[in-house]
């Protein structure tokens, strides 16, 4: 990675759940320290809502955000990339980083099971922090 800020894409199949809670969360511990996407190989309509709840519940609002598609550009600009359940449909390119986060999908699961997968991603999140921008919090 070069001295930029680096850019870190997280992506899964709908862009609902787990890679907008990853997103939204490393912004926040990042502190502007790592530019952050997020996107879907197959995009649904609106993001799961307890997604969105359980955000609320730790204070980050996530109501006007959208699944994205995953594209070549978004991939190629990034520097990092994280997969969750996304099988084979991330594209693979050379020199990138690439980390695949075994993780629970919250759709159609109870607002219990969400919080837990929340807090999961969280604590993976301030670990990604501590190593690409140790002098964020």
């Amino acid at each position: 990675m070069s001295d930029e800020v680096p850019e870190v894409l997280f992506v899964c199949v709908h862009n609902a759940g787990r890679s907008q809670m990853a997103a939204a969360l490393l912004d926040r511990h990042a502190e502007g320290k790592v530019h952050v996407r997020s996107a879907g190989s197959d995009p649904a309509d609106q993001l799961n809502p307890a997604v969105v709840a359980a955000l609320a519940e730790v204070g980050l609002d996530v109501s006007r955000e959208f699944p994205k598609p995953m594209t070549d550009e978004v991939v190629k600009a990034a520097d990092v990339v994280i997969t969750m359940g996304c099988g084979d449909a991330c594209p693979i390119y050379p020199g990138k980083r690439y980390e695949d986060w075994a993780l629970e999908d919250p759709a159609g699961k109870d607002i219990d099971t969400v919080r837990r997968i929340r807090d999961e991603i969280e604590e993976r999140v301030k670990a990604l922090v501590a190593e690409l921008a140790p002098s964020a919090r």
